[in-house]
């Protein structure tokens, strides 16, 4: 039996889509999409998640992922503007991290 899924992400590396990103019951998910995997200069979000085929799961959010949401005044600003708990770290992430800096962003997956 699978867990349900509770939220999801769209993931994108150069502006391309390459994968997911699930919040579910048991934690949370990131896989690579196939058509991603195929491509010739597809590369990882990040060194801790290389390219595979096999999903990546984790009890709590992957610090990568984490790693990309707001800190300090900025953190506050999101939280208190969306409305956020700054303890809803998925929620942070997709609400802030459409337009962040580098080459990842994620969109929440509607």
């Amino acid at each position: 039996m699978s867990d349900r899924v509770l939220r999801s992400g769209n993931v994108f590396v150069q502006n391309h889509l390459c994968g997911k990103i699930q919040e579910t019951d048991a934690g949370y998910v990131f896989y690579y999409l196939s058509e991603w995997l195929c491509q010739p200069d597809a590369v990882a979000v990040s060194l801790t998640l290389p390219l595979q085929k096999e999903p990546y799961t984790a009890k709590n959010l992957f610090p990568f992922f984490d790693g990309l949401i707001p800190e300090g005044w900025l953190l506050d600003l999101v939280s208190r503007n969306w409305k956020i708990s700054r303890q809803d770290r998925f929620g942070l992430l997709l609400a802030a991290c459409r337009d962040c800096i580098g080459d990842v962003r994620i969109e929440e997956d509607a």
